[in-house]
């Protein structure tokens, strides 16, 4: 993984000195084409029925979401819609016309946190601007 060095000030007083932190540099996107296919290369199942069962997972998760429920992947995580929404003065005040936003929360399930970590993750500096 490639990280790269930013100055950042303190937001919380401005009068600090500002300080330089790693932040995680992107080195490409994946999309469900190629895991269709590095599934089926692993696997006997050929690429098209790889992609195909995917879409259709992507598809029910969406649905499941909008349906209010946790969508939980094993060894993966946990998927879950979360809203924000303006003030009122009162509960009966609350209806569906007050939320402003919609955002998709992800929890890593036990097993990717426990892959994904300091320990497990090598670290490179990056000269790239992006």
């Amino acid at each position: 993984m490639r990280v790269k060095p930013v100055q950042k000030f303190n937001p919380q007083d401005a009068g600090a000195d500002n300080k330089f932190y790693a932040q995680a540099v992107a080195t490409g996107k994946i999309d469900l084409k190629r895991l269709a296919y590095l599934v089926s290369n692993q696997s006997s199942v050929r690429e098209g029925d790889c992609y195909a069962v995917i879409l259709s997972m992507v598809h029910n998760i969406m649905d499941e979401l909008k349906q209010g429920k946790i969508v939980k992947l094993d060894r993966l995580g946990s998927f879950q819609l979360s809203v924000s929404s303006d003030g009122v003065a009162t509960k009966e005040q609350v209806t569906g016309n007050i939320v402003k936003d919609i955002r998709i929360n992800f929890r890593p399930d036990a097993d990717m946190k426990g892959t994904l970590n300091t320990k497990t993750v090598k670290f490179t500096i990056s000269d790239s601007l992006i």
